[in-house]
């Protein structure tokens, strides 16, 4: 991976080139300069994993990958070909985005509806993804709270997303607003989806020990006009657990993070 272009053995599965935003004609370009490879790691994937203060538009760039804002100049690309209704790409937001008159099994099923999957072999897929993030015997209950919990609803979004595009999954502070207890096991079961799937995982937190937890390589954004100004590659076992957050590479990795976000807010 890497900040702008070059050549490499692997092909790209995201490229974002030469991005600028500006919201006023030009005159403030809010993110300027931005250049991000992703390579796709065949039967591996990847994690990435965007950290930044808040306002530098981390969000702004999930939204760019998955096709629902272009940027003023610069290019979006997916394998290769420019972001368009055909390549959007779904996104698990901290908001609960289930539709709440719709049941968990037609949630999930919601993109092969739309592709035009018969009813029959979309129920049977989607309960594939329905088991895997553990909610198999709520299928038929309304995705809505408190019908299903916080966690259960991430569940039914992170499958849906999942069905609708296996090899990208987009997610915007997803455990954000989770309890503790339930936000730890949410970790848990994204490692394990993505050691079992290979999916390139693209994930924004604003915790740093989540994002070591959970990430392959980290990127850290720089305030207004703002663009990536650091990278850190997490060298932990891709097999992880709560073993791995007792370790001392862990909590070297925690400081070394952590001393990045300072120096790039300009704390030190």
């Amino acid at each position: 991976m890497a900040f702008d272009n070059h050549d490499t053995q692997l092909e790209n599965i995201i490229e974002l080139r030469n991005i600028k935003q500006s919201y006023d004609g030009g005159q403030n370009f809010i993110i300027k300069d931005l250049n991000l490879i992703v390579e796709d790691k065949p039967d591996q994937g990847q994690f990435v994993v965007i950290l930044g203060m808040s306002g530098s538009g981390k969000s702004t760039i999930l939204r760019y990958i998955a096709g629902l804002q272009k940027p003023t100049e610069g290019e979006v690309l997916i394998k290769g070909k420019p972001v368009d209704q055909s390549s959007r790409v779904s996104m698990v937001f901290q908001q609960y985005s289930s539709l709440p008159w719709m049941t968990v099994l037609d949630n999930v099923g919601l993109a092969l509806r739309y592709q035009g999957v018969d009813k029959v072999e979309r129920d049977k897929r989607a309960m594939e993804l329905i088991e895997m993030v553990g909610l198999k015997g709520h299928e038929w209950k309304y995705a809505q709270y408190p019908t299903l919990s916080g966690g259960q609803l991430q569940r039914v979004a992170i499958a849906r997303s999942l069905l609708a595009n296996p090899d990208i999954l987009l997610m915007d502070e997803p455990f954000g607003a989770l309890d503790i207890r339930t936000r730890l096991q949410m970790q848990d079961l994204l490692l394990e989806i993505w050691n079992k799937f290979h999916p390139t995982i693209v994930f924004v937190t604003h915790d740093i020990r989540e994002a070591v937890y959970l990430g392959d390589d980290i990127y850290i954004m720089k305030a207004q006009p703002s663009r990536f100004v650091e990278h850190i590659h997490v060298d932990l076992p891709l097999q992880r657990g709560i073993d791995i957050k007792r370790s001392q590479r862990y909590t070297d990795l925690v400081f070394e993070v952590e001393d990045k976000m300072m120096q790039v807010a300009g704390m030190h």
